[in-house]
């Protein structure tokens, strides 16, 4: 009778789907939080300020703006995002700042 408890391990390699029709989203700004659990990633965009919202900025010392995603990642996932950024980081600092991304295989 064979050991039902076993479990088969499936290597596999996980790509993005660019058929998908999900849009592009901007974000310029970056903020961080953590619990025990997981990491926050709330991903903003900040656009020039008018004049006026320099004023109140000036007084209020907040600028607000909008938030475009909000990604929690488990704890276990930071240290390979961490290794993908620093790697990706490094490609695009020996390539110059002109180096054609968008051909380029995912780095993990």
């Amino acid at each position: 009778m064979p050991d039902k408890t076993k479990r088969q391990q499936i290597n596999f390699t996980i790509v993005p789907d660019e058929d998908s029709t999900d849009s592009r989203t901007y974000a310029n700004f970056c903020a961080i939080a953590h619990t025990p659990f997981d990491f926050t990633l709330t991903f903003c965009e900040v656009m020039p300020l008018s004049e006026q919202e320099v004023k109140s900025a000036s007084s209020e010392h907040v600028i607000r703006a909008p938030v475009r995603a909000r990604i929690v990642v488990p704890i276990q996932s930071m240290p390979n995002l961490i290794a993908a950024l620093q790697e990706h980081m490094s490609m695009f600092s020996e390539s110059g700042t002109n180096g054609d991304w968008s051909k380029q295989n995912p780095v993990h």
